[in-house]
């Protein structure tokens, strides 16, 4: 009741003043009105999260005395979860609260979560002793674990509530019935993914060097602020969203569509569809003939399955063809999904295997010899080139091939998804050599920290965040633009779905190398000390997988972009060209 009443009297805080605004505003809402609201939110709430990500694997390793393969196992478990909790935020979202309170539900609880951590960093009592050295150090005790767990659960719940719905949230001001309002949702895409990582950019430096540098209780207490702020921008904007009412969970209806035509399995012969029109729907949706097994939830074997008004008795039994035809479409999306997933395995190993290296690298530079690289500044390289390319690829390209065609030409999705798996190849070759570098200066010295700088990391974190400029990007736009409205919400959930298992996948792979490798003699990785690992092999391992996944996108799964592809009438598209042209 406490939690409900703050956030009503919070609410209801903001009210006169929209009221006013309201008044003295003609406009309807939604479009980039309500937008730069929506995006005010997600750089703090961004700010915020990536604040204690970015730095939670030195924090885990410096603090809490874990080793290598405990601090690889919980951030990768961790993140596994907080994508994972998208499927039950969705469900929540179209089923009860709508994704508005989904999304205010979901930043509070991951307020708590932030303020919990912030807890174990400044009582001492709530993580182990300091280490002494490599052989008197003492790990954390059970409760202690608890505490920091329920700190991080908070977080993960927080994250289900908001990573299935921000993105759909935003996608819902925009008109995509028209080819304009599409034009601007795929803006919205890049600038959604710009504004955040910019403003990462400039205050990751100094929140991470706070944590690193000043006080870990300080550090975890700005981005908790942050958060804090992100809800109030959230709630003042209230007035100027398109807020639509839940309309029912998709996935309820999916499980209907799989229940009916595993009943019907068994049925042949020749049967009408059950194919009313839908009130209010985007276009009529044609049967196709692809995964015709499910097309059985949709006969009417008999007259009795219907009651008097034409509609089914039994909707585990009997299904429309629309929705039959939208599981079909998420269906047709997997191949492409698994290849995303591939792709962020890559990402996920930055922030954690990456950031094992860069803390035994020197961190000192030779100019300013009492300064400390903090290691987590790494993945700035990585927002740093994803926020290039973005600018560079919608103010400089996009505006340069209208210029010489008299229309602005994008990368389709399949040519961006194809950079990002070279991407994501590179990358690990890259990494690969790099660290064979670093082990083998810190072997000649003896000593735990190598003498090669820190600074020769950049270009694989930079290449990791090419890696999500291209393919995550483009997946993203992909799994939403193609599926109707009322599955916007499924989109973003099956999209950090793949987040999740490219981290359970991560962590698998990794346990799997460092239990066969240590029984061989020769360890890849998973020690307290990476010079006695050969974690470039690993590196090389994780490459051979990416060019398999190259070769699988290209052979099979490319052919799913196109072919998944809801189409319009053309006498529609025709007239949206024309006004579009005229604007």
């Amino acid at each position: 009741m406490g939690k409900n009443t703050t956030v009503k009297e919070m609410e209801d805080g903001f009210d006169s003043m929209q009221e006013i605004s309201q008044n003295r505003s003609k406009k309807s809402p939604g479009g980039w009105r309500a937008v730069k609201y929506i995006l005010g939110n997600e750089t703090f709430e961004k700010l915020a999260s990536m604040s204690l990500i970015a730095n939670l694997t030195v924090y885990l390793k410096t603090k809490f005395n874990m080793d290598g393969i405990a601090v690889v196992n919980v951030m990768t478990i961790w993140s596994g979860c907080s994508n994972l909790t998208s499927i039950a935020g969705a469900l929540v979202s179209d089923t009860f609260l709508g994704r508005y309170l989904t999304l205010l539900f979901g930043s509070i609880s991951s307020l708590l979560g932030m303020a919990t951590v912030t807890l174990t960093a400044a009582v001492p009592e709530l993580r182990p002793p300091k280490c002494q050295d490599s052989i008197n150090c003492i790990g954390p005790k059970l409760w202690q674990m608890g505490v920091l767990i329920a700190g991080l659960a908070l977080l993960a719940i927080g994250a289900g509530g908001i990573r299935p719905c921000n993105i759909a949230f935003g996608a819902d001001q925009f008109d995509t019935t028209t080819k304009k309002g599409r034009a601007q949702l795929e803006s919205f895409f890049n600038w959604w993914y710009f504004t955040f990582t910019l403003a990462l950019v400039i205050a990751l430096t100094g929140v991470v060097y706070v944590q690193t540098n000043v006080s870990w209780a300080i550090g975890f207490a700005i981005p908790t602020a942050c958060l804090f702020f992100s809800i109030a921008i959230f709630v003042i904007g209230r007035h100027s969203y398109i807020i639509s009412k839940p309309q029912g969970s998709v996935f309820v209806d999916i499980a209907k569509v799989i229940v009916a035509s595993i009943r019907k399995h068994g049925i042949n012969g020749n049967y009408p569809f059950y194919d009313p029109e839908v009130p209010g729907s985007e276009s009529k949706i044609e049967r196709t003939k692809r995964f015709s097994c499910l097309d059985k939830a949709a006969i009417i074997v008999n007259q009795n399955e219907l009651d008097e008004q034409g509609k089914p008795k039994n909707e585990w039994r009997l299904c429309s063809v629309e929705k039959v035809e939208n599981l079909k479409m998420l269906v047709g999306m997997l191949p492409v999904w698994i290849t995303g997933i591939f792709c962020f395995i890559v990402m996920d190993q930055q922030g954690t295997v990456g950031m094992l290296q860069a803390i035994q690298s020197t961190k000192t530079l030779k100019s300013i010899p009492h300064f400390e690289i903090p290691p987590a500044w790494m993945g700035l390289s990585s927002m740093i080139a994803l926020a290039i390319w973005i600018f560079i690829y919608e103010k400089i390209w996009v505006s340069l091939t209208k210029r010489m065609t008299g229309k602005p030409k994008r990368l389709s999705v399949t040519q961006r998804i194809n950079i990002g798996i070279v991407m994501s190849i590179l990358c690990t070759l890259v990494a690969a050599l790099t660290e064979r570098h670093r082990r083998t200066e810190a072997l000649k010295k003896g000593s735990f920290e190598s003498p090669v700088s820190i600074l020769l990391l950049l270009p694989q974190f930079a290449l990791s965040g090419l890696v999500e400029a291209f393919a995550a990007v483009a997946v993203m736009e992909f799994l939403t633009t193609q599926l109707p409205e009322s599955m916007r919400t499924v989109a973003g959930a099956i999209f950090f779905v793949s987040l999740s298992i490219a981290s359970y996948l991560n962590s698998v792979i990794v346990n799997i190398v460092y239990r066969t490798t240590k029984k061989s003699g020769t360890q890849w990785l998973g020690g307290s000390d990476l010079n006695k690992d050969r974690l470039e092999y690993y590196y090389c391992l994780i490459a051979g997988i990416g060019a398999m996944n190259l070769l699988y996108f290209n052979v099979f799964a490319r052919h799913f972009v196109t072919n998944n592809v809801r189409k319009e009438p053309e006498d529609e598209q025709k007239n949206e060209e024309r006004t579009l042209e005229s604007a």
